[in-house]
């Protein structure tokens, strides 16, 4: 207890008057006033030992809360991560025009194994293989009785499965929750949709991304919880119809490949589009490392085969020296053969007579016709045209594989050039752009885009056609079916129009071969007005039910189009009717 000293002159005061020594009462004053620096310093020195004593339990108290948790978490593999990185598994739903699902999240479970946890590695490992053939026994027990500590055995496995690895009953065989992408449909729309893996991955989540087609393209739009779901422009049922139709005709002419395109000619929405062979998304085939990538299922025939697509062409140039102004659908031209160019002839498939009118040439499908007309257009002019139709470049269509689907243009655009590719040679495009160009001669003369999202209405771009070519123009498409190469190609009740394209199909080291070809039929449906282009491309067909082997377009790829008409226009929902009497004076407003 601190001693309250007397104010020290009173004390020395009081010392005198009881006769005491004052300098011995300041003395004691001074020991008093030392004893009480000694207490209040070891005050505060207990003070702060208390304080710093508690500073400490709470620093062991965190260091032991951690090494619980820790201790009772699940183990992963370990990997470079950025300061706060998570793991996003949620991902949108894909659905089709009218809100059919295509594509999906399913939860299910990885697999893996915690080694130093296993009771008896070998026995575990025999079983493995057992219920995943695909497992290697003798690596799977090499990585059990190794210093490994983590071991991942699947990325996901089915609830069967997933029972079989329980009834295992080995203590260090653990599973994980997560999503998987799952496809209800199988194989349908497989090159739209393309596919989706795995990303950053943990035991109880993983990282959903796309690795191709809208999976890819929308990866961001798909990851993004704020997104609903993404609507496509395809239709489920013509989908599945088209895929049947097209896999009958390319087994049924012998092809090594085929693809269509169904597309609406005032919206650009491709509400089908097939490539052929194809293949699951739900068990997505690795890419091959050797031979031609084009014979791969993954290869998109629709977008990244880019061909000579032939006498489809020759519309084109039709219609190009209508719009200038050079010819009108009864202009006579030259049609002698066969048409010199320095060392270079060209020729017809048939001798069609000294003259033709150019609606005839397009009928019967001269080059001579068609190659005159390109001189009287011009190198310049054709190639600003074809530029403006969107055939010099990629076609912007919303699946990843798309911007690889870039034309082969000619090195040298001569009189040459541009006289080969009216008719269809020397110019490589996709069944894509083909569709997309046909749209524009099908919707009175302006340029659509591709486009695979669903549109609330019209999308048209630019004018590429004056109304009155552009209706010439279906005209003869039209007298194609009727009196031309396509007879095969008439539907009754919905009027085909089209041109077929038969082309040599170009060797891998130069030339092209004497018996492969690419045949291509482009058809716009119901021709006095038009709501549909269809374009069927098969590779290297061959009808081999006559006396001689068929390979050109109008036996093989116009029964394969009519066929797919056929079937889905009603689905469309185009009913059939009665083609009005053909116009012979065709008067339209100037655009």
């Amino acid at each position: 207890m601190i001693r309250t000293p007397l104010r020290p002159l009173a004390r020395i005061l009081d010392a005198r008057a009881k006769g005491e020594n004052p300098d011995a009462i300041e003395r004691e004053n001074i020991h008093i006033r030392h004893e009480q620096m000694r207490d209040h310093a070891r005050q505060r020195a207990e003070g702060r030992l208390l304080i710093l004593g508690f500073f400490f339990l709470c620093a062991f108290m965190v260091v032991g809360a951690r090494m619980g948790m820790m201790a009772t978490s699940e183990p992963r593999e370990p990997r470079a991560e950025a300061p706060g990185s998570v793991i996003h598994a949620a991902r949108a739903d894909i659905i089709d025009r009218h809100g059919n699902l295509l594509a999906t999240n399913f939860e299910t479970h990885a697999l893996y194994a915690q080694p130093p946890q296993m009771v008896d590695p070998a026995h575990a490992a025999r079983e493995l293989v057992a219920i995943f053939p695909d497992l290697d026994e003798k690596e799977l027990l090499e990585n059990f009785t190794g210093t490994r500590k983590f071991l991942w055995i699947k990325r996901k496995i089915s609830p069967e499965q997933m029972q079989a690895v329980h009834e295992i009953g080995d203590p260090g065989l653990l599973f994980g929750a997560r999503d998987m992408r799952l496809y209800p449909n199988g194989a349908l729309a497989a090159h739209v949709l393309g596919g989706a893996s795995y990303g950053k991955e943990g035991v109880n989540a993983a990282e959903v991304i796309g690795v191709a087609g809208v999976e890819k393209y929308f990866d961001d739009y798909l990851r993004d919880p704020a997104n609903g779901q993404l609507q496509l422009s395809l239709d489920l049922t013509v989908q599945a119809a088209a895929e049947r139709v097209l896999y009958g005709g390319m087994k049924l002419m012998n092809a090594k490949g085929a693809t269509s395109v169904l597309m609406d000619v005032h919206t650009g929405e491709v509400v089908s589009v097939v490539s052929l062979p194809s293949f699951d998304p739900n068990r997505r085939p690795r890419p091959e490392a050797t031979g031609d990538a084009s014979d791969s299922p993954l290869f998109n025939r629709s977008v990244q085969g880019v061909y000579e697509l032939g006498s489809t062409f020759k519309i084109f140039t039709a219609a190009q020296a209508m719009d200038l102004g050079l010819v009108n659908a009864d202009t006579v031209i030259d049609t002698r053969g066969p048409l010199r160019w320095g060392k270079f002839r060209i020729r017809d498939f048939r001798n069609y007579g000294n003259e033709m009118s150019v609606s005839k040439i397009i009928v019967k499908s001269s080059n001579i016709g068609t190659a005159r007309l390109a001189q009287q257009i011009g190198v310049e002019r054709q190639r600003a045209f074809l530029k403006k139709l969107g055939m010099l470049e990629a076609t912007g269509f919303e699946i990843v594989e798309a911007a690889g689907g870039k034309p082969l243009l000619p090195k040298n655009w001569s009189e040459l050039s541009a006289m080969t590719i009216s008719y269809g040679h020397g110019l490589s495009t996709s069944p894509m752009h083909l569709a997309a160009g046909y749209a524009a001669i099908a919707n009175g003369g302006y340029k659509v885009q591709p486009t695979i999202l669903k549109q609330n209405g019209p999308r048209l771009g630019e004018r590429v056609f004056t109304e009155r070519s552009a209706a010439e123009a279906r005209r003869m498409l039209r007298r194609v079916v009727t009196e031309g190469t396509a007879s095969f190609g008439e539907v009754e009740g919905y009027a085909v129009g089209g041109k077929t394209g038969t082309a040599d199909k170009p060797r891998p080291q130069g030339g092209y071969y004497e018996d492969k070809v690419i045949a291509t039929f482009a058809s716009v449906f119901p021709a006095h007005d038009p709501r549909y282009v269809l374009i069927v491309t098969l590779d290297e067909p061959v009808d081999t039910t006559g006396d001689e082997p068929r390979r050109t377009a109008g036996w093989t790829a116009v029964p394969v189009a009519a066929e797919m008409i056929r079937r889905v226009a009603p689905l469309l929902g185009l009913r059939p009717g009665v083609e009005p009497a053909p116009v012979t004076d065709i008067k339209l407003t100037s655009n």
